[in-house]
């Protein structure tokens, strides 16, 4: 039984994956990060830890190998344990596990679990076809002694303009001015003539606007006032929110769904129905919820009271 590749799958999905009577394998998300020393881009990614202090199952591991292998929840449990007492003979002898696209695990002088992840898959689905690159350096100093450059070759000077003389005398500009005078005059009359026409016109389409909106309102309250309205009603509707949720079974008859939900109800179970996974089965939960710690609480309680198969799904809905 290829043990790792089934994990692996489960990691592109989940944020923990636990080998019963093992450990867990974790991964936390980290944003996309630059190495500026060396002009290096890193998309976002998930990175992997183990934790030998989670042992628990949460029956997440044997069902998704009972679904594959096609086999019983029991059997694909069997057959979990006998990896694992095998993992550790490997270890206790002092042999490295090598956990293809996950990483190595070992043993240190003290007998603690040493995990060192492997960086060959990132499994962020949101990052697929991403990859790292280097990006060439930006200059710009380049640019500003081109500009330098061009201000000393082709220097811009600003000469006076000399007045033009006839003879010993300098012409009177008295006439030119009048002429500008003049021009000015006639411009300014077009100008102020223009002014006018435009308020007026501006005045006239702000009167209409402004009587199109009061006979808007008019009909508005001619047509939806009414005397005896009838009495405000609220619904109170409480819609099940979070990610992490208690899979009570997954049923290949759509009928058999419903009648389980039916008998958790009766129990007093927030049980609803969440659709068909990929291999064609209707899945049932017992509720959801938002935080992780709280989820896991009530699958322990679940498991110990009320079903033994009861596992946890983390799945955006």
């Amino acid at each position: 039984m290829q043990l790792e590749t089934y994990i692996s799958d489960l990691l592109y999905r989940y944020e923990c994956v636990t080998i019963p009577e093992f450990g867990s394998f974790l991964t936390q998300g980290i944003s996309a990060s630059i190495v500026e020393n060396t002009n290096t881009f890193h998309p976002p990614k998930k990175v992997l830890s183990f934790n030998e202090q989670i042992q628990k199952s949460d029956g997440l591991l044997v069902h998704y190998v009972a679904d594959v292998e096609k086999i019983p929840f029991k059997i694909a449990a069997s057959k979990i344990q006998k990896r694992v007492k095998l993992l550790n003979s490997y270890l206790a002898q002092g042999q490295t596990l090598n956990f293809a696209n996950i990483g190595e695990i070992t043993l240190n002088a003290e007998g603690k679990i040493l995990f060192e992840p492997s960086y060959h898959l990132n499994y962020l689905t949101d990052s697929f076809g991403l990859s790292q690159f280097v990006s060439p350096n930006v200059s710009r100093e380049v640019y500003k002694k081109e500009v330098g450059d061009l201000e000393k070759v082709i220097p811009i000077a600003v000469t006076p303009k000399r007045r033009i003389s006839t003879g010993s005398a300098t012409k009177r500009p008295y006439l030119k001015y009048a002429a500008v005078g003049l021009i000015a005059l006639t411009l300014g009359g077009l100008g102020m003539s223009n002014y006018y026409v435009n308020e007026i016109e501006t005045h006239n389409r702000l009167a209409q606007e402004e009587a199109n909106t009061h006979l808007e309102n008019k009909i508005q309250e001619a047509t939806f006032i009414i005397d005896n309205p009838l009495p405000a009603v609220t619904l109170n509707v409480t819609k099940q929110a979070g990610k992490y949720h208690i899979v009570a079974g997954a049923f290949r008859v759509e009928e058999n769904s419903t009648k389980k939900i039916n008998q958790l109800k009766l129990l007093g179970y927030n049980a609803r129905y969440i659709g068909e996974n990929k291999y064609g089965l209707h899945e049932v939960i017992y509720s959801s919820y938002e935080d992780r710690i709280e989820a896991l609480n009530v699958l322990r309680q679940i498991r110990r009271e009320h079903n033994l198969e009861a596992w946890m799904l983390v799945k955006e809905l």
